[in-house]
């Protein structure tokens, strides 16, 4: 080991300090208000659906000024569409499909068709 004195001052040391972050992160809330939605109506999941209710609520009544302005669409657009999903989920029960009509695509093969 060498015998150099430390060339570091110590009254200018500067302690570290965490910087302040962000109280809310209205992003995350904001995504998920968006996106399930969406997925409850693609995936005819009425547990989705209601997660979505959930979660666009939550974000609407937890907007700030700020989210407010810096949002491109309002909080009450979330909410519509979180019940729009839940009226497309819940749809069947109210108007039933066609008996002839086949539901979904399957993967088995298609029926025969009779001889001519």
């Amino acid at each position: 080991m060498s015998s150099i004195k430390d060339p570091r001052r110590p009254d200018l040391i500067v302690p570290y300090q965490e910087p302040a972050g962000k109280s809310d992160n209205p992003e995350l809330a904001s995504t998920l208000s968006s996106t399930l939605p969406m997925a409850a109506i693609f995936m005819r999941n009425r547990y989705v659906g209601w997660a979505a209710v959930a979660f666009s609520l939550q974000s609407w009544l937890g907007e700030s000024e700020e989210s407010q302005k810096s949002n491109s669409s309002p909080g009450y657009f979330a909410v519509g569409m979180s019940l729009m999903s839940l009226v497309v989920t819940y749809l069947p029960l109210f108007l039933p499909p066609s008996p002839g009509l086949q539901q979904g695509s399957s993967t088995e093969a298609p029926a025969p068709v009779p001889p001519a």
